[in-house]
């Protein structure tokens, strides 16, 4: 008895085991076949596995439309395109002097223009002007080694052959006024008129030789102030333009107000060497004129000893 009831025992508990274990292994058998019809979307005879699928299969769709929705506004150009146009502008609008140049205004333009010619007209001034006034400077030092041992004016003109010059000039003008006033009696009005002679000779070479300077005080003095309307009317144009686009950012304002400044560092380019040059001739020129006023001495000594010659032996023939 005792061995029948242990096997009945034994059996309720393997049937409460089976019964116990029995949801979980028709839950697994049940699994597989859920996944294929959330994929495949296909129809179920039972009206249980629709209900329990149903519901899930639209929460990946509605958690995926929202990411979908969200990356649309990321792909899009605009979005992106933004930052990729702030960083090509400034290549495309390089503020180079030449791009700033075509991009001013016509009356700006024009005033660059004249800056330019002006400042050409300085540097060729300053080499025409260097060249001058070296060759005029060495050939009147020659000059005037050649006849510091003539002790007339007719030796001075042979030791100087016929070459054109300042002494030259300063000789042949002695000769003729001797020549002129032949058979006079008083010497200082020869020498007076010879003195007149030598004057007109000096500030004809004067006038010469300051040719240019004119053009280069010029430059130095207006130059500056030309740039500085080029300026001012550039920086009308950018508060116009800053009133019509009515923004205030730093990236529409700065070309105009560059080719605006453009003018006036072109003023100041042309300016500042056409003064520097300027006073450079002042100096050079003032040593030459002395070296004329040299060679005018010069010139007068040697008449002043033909005069004394000459009388010297009429009254050398009046005591004899």
């Amino acid at each position: 008895m005792k061995s029948m009831s242990f096997q009945a025992s034994l059996a309720a508990a393997l049937m409460l085991a089976a019964a116990w274990l029995a949801p979980p292994v028709s839950a697994q058998t049940q699994s597989p076949p859920a996944a294929p019809v959330q994929s495949t979307a296909q129809p179920s005879a039972a009206g249980t596995v629709p209900s329990a699928t149903a519901p899930a299969a639209p929460a990946p769709a509605a958690s995926t439309a929202p990411a979908v929705a969200g990356a649309a506004p990321v792909a899009v150009n605009p979005a992106s395109a933004k930052p990729e146009a702030a960083a090509i502008a400034p290549a495309l609008k390089e503020l180079s002097p030449w791009v700033m140049f075509m991009s001013a205004d016509v009356i700006v333009k024009a005033v660059m223009i004249g800056l330019a010619f002006a400042s050409l007209m300085t540097w060729t001034v300053f080499i025409a002007k260097s060249i001058e006034l070296s060759v005029a400077s060495t050939k009147l030092r020659s000059a005037l080694k050649k006849i510091a041992e003539a002790r007339s004016l007719a030796e001075a003109q042979m030791a100087l052959g016929t070459k054109e010059g300042m002494l030259p000039s300063f000789l042949a003008a002695a000769l003729r006024e001797a020549r002129m006033s032949a058979g006079l009696s008083s010497d200082a009005g020869i020498k007076e008129r010879a003195a007149s002679s030598f004057s007109e000779i000096v500030r004809a070479e004067q006038r010469r030789i300051r040719i240019g300077m004119g053009v280069l005080a010029t430059v130095g003095s207006t130059s500056p102030f030309v740039g500085l309307f080029g300026t001012v009317w550039g920086i009308m144009n950018s508060f116009i333009g800053i009133s019509k686009s009515q923004t205030t950012n730093l990236a529409v304002v700065a070309p105009g107000i560059a080719e605006a400044l453009l003018a006036t560092a072109i003023g100041l380019v042309a300016a500042i060497p056409a003064v520097i040059i300027y006073n450079h001739f002042s100096r050079v020129t003032k040593g030459y004129l002395e070296l004329v006023s040299r060679a005018s001495g010069a010139a007068g000594r040697l008449l002043s000893r033909d005069l004394d010659r000459s009388h010297g032996s009429v009254h050398s023939r009046a005591a004899e």
